[in-house]
């Protein structure tokens, strides 16, 4: 587990070292490289106040200390787009990808298991055979073409819920009703992330439970006559759960990756959205500031999950981390 640790720490030093070289190593100097023809529009007051916010004017050692005491301070640079400072942009955008993020993770590992724990046990009937079929298509099927597929029939065709954003503008909803307009702006998003993490939840635990369903203590469950349900979830899949426990901070990081073609095609104002509209106006500072948020959030999400396993039996943690590898 100490060497987990250390592959954190090392990811860390690498994330703030390329957010720092990278912007350096371009063509021209630091301040053309993340503002661009921004720079064209700048006041000279503007870009004195920069280069003395971030100390481009010093050697690299002096340059990469201030760029920590920033990243401390929760200074991520300036938007020149958005005209505002970029944690603040981030901050505005981050919560509707964590509640799209949440809602999805929440629902996504609940099916998966379900559904995987009665195919597992079924393992070779006609029940197994359909799901695992259907869930082999549905893993094929790119998230941001589902996602235009939701779009066409329940919004344009049928118009059952909204085309785009996470509220109605201009709406003065509060309470039930406000929470009701939310939903119903959520409902397409989080109901193709959903869909798109199902099949890996659900291949995993599938395996799991027919590794698990000829240990010794699932026989002794049926030889003392125990009821076929309380077997199969009480003792099954307790035993089993183990590695989808293991593989939840692995879920955060592939459902923030796919969370970012999603809120493009449902235009939800989230991260993914941001990152987007930073591109398409060459905002760097945006961009990098999305990326290094996403990719530390997603980095403590792993940390915290192996921190959660690390109070389980090391022997059934090392198996769990093993099956995982399988998979």
């Amino acid at each position: 587990m100490r060497k987990r640790y250390l592959d954190y720490i090392l990811a860390i030093i690498i994330i703030l070292s390329l957010n720092f070289f990278l912007p350096r190593l371009m063509p021209g100097d630091p301040l053309t490289a993340i503002y661009g023809d921004a720079l064209l529009e700048m006041s000279p007051q503007l870009e004195a106040q920069l280069v003395e916010r971030y100390g481009l004017d010093k050697s690299m050692g002096e340059q990469f200390i201030v760029y920590l005491g920033n990243l401390l301070r929760g200074d991520l640079g300036y938007s020149y787009y958005f005209n505002a400072p970029v944690t603040e942009v981030l901050l505005e955008a981050l919560p509707w990808t964590l509640l799209l993020v949440g809602v999805s993770l929440v629902l996504s590992t609940i099916i998966g298991i379900l559904i995987g724990i009665e195919s597992g046990w079924r393992h070779g009937s006609r029940l197994d055979s359909l799901l695992l079929i259907s869930i082999m298509f549905l893993n094929g099927i790119p998230s941001f073409f589902l996602g235009i597929l939701f779009l066409i029939f329940f919004s344009f065709e049928w118009q059952l819920f909204p085309l785009s954003g996470a509220v109605t503008p201009f709406s003065d909803y509060t309470g039930l009703a406000l929470f009701w307009d939310i939903a119903r702006h959520m409902f397409l998003p989080v109901l193709t992330l959903t869909l798109m993490q199902v099949p890996r939840n659900y291949m995993l635990m599938r395996n799991s439970i027919i590794s698990v369903i000829r240990e010794p203590y699932i026989l002794t469950a049926q030889g003392k006559g125990l009821k076929e349900g309380i077997i199969r979830y009480r003792h099954a899949a307790r035993g089993a759960l183990l590695p989808v426990i293991t593989r939840l901070g692995m879920s955060i990081g592939l459902m923030f990756t796919g969370v970012l073609f999603i809120e493009i095609v449902f235009a939800y104002p989230g991260t993914g959205h941001l990152f987007y509209q930073a591109l398409q106006n060459m905002d760097f500072p945006v961009v990098q500031g999305s990326l290094f948020f996403i990719t530390v959030f997603v980095l403590l999400a792993n940390f915290l999950t192996d921190l959660f396993i690390i109070k389980i039996e090391p022997r059934l943690r090392e198996d769990a981390y093993q099956l995982l590898d399988r998979t």
